[in-house]
């Protein structure tokens, strides 16, 4: 027994000394039992496989963090932005439109309109011509239209006139009103726009405009107009047309049997 004891002591001695942690390492792979030869010595002893020797990969986050040392990534910063895996669909992003947008927006094709020139905006002005109270002076080369008014003022508005070849000259009186006048277009107007309706209603569509007020025999008004950007031009067969919201004004203070003086 004592031969025994010191034979195996001797062994225990031959290990190395990192014996202990290897076996520790081991414990759960190693159940080789050590066997002794009959001349007493121990045979080398088994390769210790040490389970530790290379880090598997845990598959990163907080498994890793606590199993490989802290040296693992435990969490992904929130910065990141998350990405799917390969494989999986890809939802489409389709930003939302807010209420506003696609509205108001300028039709194509649309003739853009030049604005409304202040200059020929109702106004009161200086008057130091030679006609009588209550007449009406229509200037047409500077486009302009005056209601005589007494001491050195009169009321001035801005029209639209007739285009060249239809502008005219000469004393008229006015011969009849009509609110919302039909409009029958003549003869000379038909022969030359062939397109034209050969008679329309009253109504805020009407050439006439919302009043018309006119001018002794002939085929000529003083008339609103649905198109207030002509105001200052040349633009009409020999009519004055004025803004609707300016010949509703006049039409107010004048009346049949005016004098229109017409230079």
């Amino acid at each position: 027994m004592k031969r025994m004891y010191f034979a195996l002591l001797a062994g225990a001695c031959w290990l190395s000394p990192g014996f202990p942690q290897a076996a520790a390492n081991e414990a759960e792979f190693v159940n080789d039992p050590v066997v002794l030869h009959p001349d007493h010595s121990a045979a080398p002893p088994a390769p210790v496989r040490i389970a530790s020797a290379d880090r598997p990969d845990m598959g990163g986050g907080f498994i890793e963090f606590l199993f490989g040392g802290g040296q693992g990534q435990a969490y992904q910063s929130q910065d990141e932005v998350y990405q799917p895996r390969s494989g999986y669909p890809q939802p489409a992003y389709q930003p939302q439109m807010m209420p506003q947008q696609g509205m108001a927006q300028p039709m194509m094709g649309e003739p853009v309109r030049p604005a409304f020139d202040p200059k020929y905006e109702k106004q009161v002005v200086e008057y130091d011509g030679r006609e009588r109270v209550g007449t009406i002076v229509i200037d047409t080369p500077n486009k302009f239209l005056y209601l005589v008014e007494g001491n050195g003022k009169a009321l001035r508005y801005g029209i639209g006139v007739g285009r060249p070849g239809f502008a005219w000259s000469g004393i008229k009186t006015i011969s009849a009103k009509k609110e919302w006048p039909d409009w029958t277009p003549p003869a000379e107007m038909i022969a030359r726009r062939p397109d034209l309706p050969r008679h329309m209603e009253g109504g805020p569509q009407n050439p006439l405009g919302a009043r018309a007020m006119y001018l002794g025999s002939t085929l000529y008004r003083i008339h609103g107009s649905n198109e207030p950007w002509t105001i200052g031009t040349n633009v009409s067969s020999g009519c004055i047309r004025m803004r609707n919201e300016d010949v509703i004004d006049l039409y107010g203070r004048v009346n049949v049997g005016t004098k229109v003086v017409v230079i």
